[in-house]
């Protein structure tokens, strides 16, 4: 547990959560922040700062209990669908503990447009030159 962590605090018992889902490697919570009903953050019990401290058998338990909260988010709200999202790095991660947010989505809210209107796309050649250098990378570190 890392003392100053909001979420390490939460795991402990320390701080006040409405909790959603555990087991013995991960905890669900609603998000104090949401914007919808149904906000939920998903985070492993262990203090990881982010995806590239994440290890495969943290990552595996993560994804598990990511995957069934989302199926009850989606059963409880019934929403047009449902957005996951999970930020590594200042400014754009909030807390340093890893966490996946499960945002339940209805048309028209406004909320998270991907990438703004009026974008140039890539050509083929520019998407197979990032393709390439991302096998490269995984080729000569096969641990990453």
């Amino acid at each position: 547990m890392i003392e100053d962590c909001i979420f390490c605090r939460i795991v402990a018992g320390e701080i006040e959560a409405s909790v959603a889902y555990e087991d013995d490697a991960t905890i669900a919570f609603i998000d104090l922040a949401q914007f919808h009903p149904g906000h939920t953050l998903v985070v492993p019990r262990r203090h990881i700062v982010d995806i590239f401290e994440l290890e495969d058998e943290s990552g595996a338990a993560l994804m598990v209990a990511l995957v069934r909260v989302s199926r009850a988010v989606r059963q409880a709200f019934s929403p047009d669908g449902i957005n996951i999202w999970q930020s590594n790095g200042a400014p754009w991660q909030e807390v340093f503990h890893i966490h996946f947010h499960v945002l339940p989505r209805w048309k028209g809210d406004g909320l998270l447009r991907f990438a703004p209107p009026g974008r140039k796309r890539p050509s083929r050649t520019e998407l197979d030159e990032q393709a390439a250098s991302i096998r490269l990378e995984l080729e000569k570190r096969p641990s990453l």
